[in-house]
């Protein structure tokens, strides 16, 4: 089931890069990435409360909480620095760089979360690479 929302996560994050490309014409990337955020916080809490997840949040540790808004603060920086790129660049050149991450979390699993690079990751690193290069170029 990881992979259907893997695979319908990758989908919407491609129609955000189209929709966010085509909405921010004439807009200043912060505002447009603040309003973005408010969509995602509405859309989230909406989907929490129609769960009935929110009891939850009493269950959070305080290492929890601190990795959660450490969390937070990333994807904000990172959500700033795209809507700016994607403002600044073409998004079929943008996209690809943003999707390098793959490679980042590759290497950051192996280095905190002490995940294993086998031969396959290896492989599949070296050919994101040499395709985000390509792509780009």
């Amino acid at each position: 089931m990881w992979f259907v929302f893997a695979l319908l996560s990758s989908i919407f994050a491609a129609f955000t890069s189209i929709l966010a490309k085509l909405g921010m014409e004439g807009v200043n990337s912060n505002l447009a990435t603040a309003i973005r955020t408010v969509v995602v916080v509405l859309l989230a809490w909406f989907i929490v409360f129609i769960t009935g997840s929110q009891d939850g949040i009493r269950q959070i540790s305080s290492k929890g909480w601190l990795f959660l808004i450490l969390s937070g603060c990333a994807t904000g920086i990172s959500w700033l620095c795209y809507y700016r790129a994607l403002q600044l660049g073409e998004a079929s050149r943008v996209v690809p760089v943003d999707k390098f991450s793959i490679v980042f979390t590759i290497i950051l699993a192996f280095l905190i979360l002490h995940e294993q690079i086998v031969w396959k990751k290896l492989i599949g690193i070296l050919l994101i690479t040499a395709g985000t290069f390509f792509m780009i170029l």
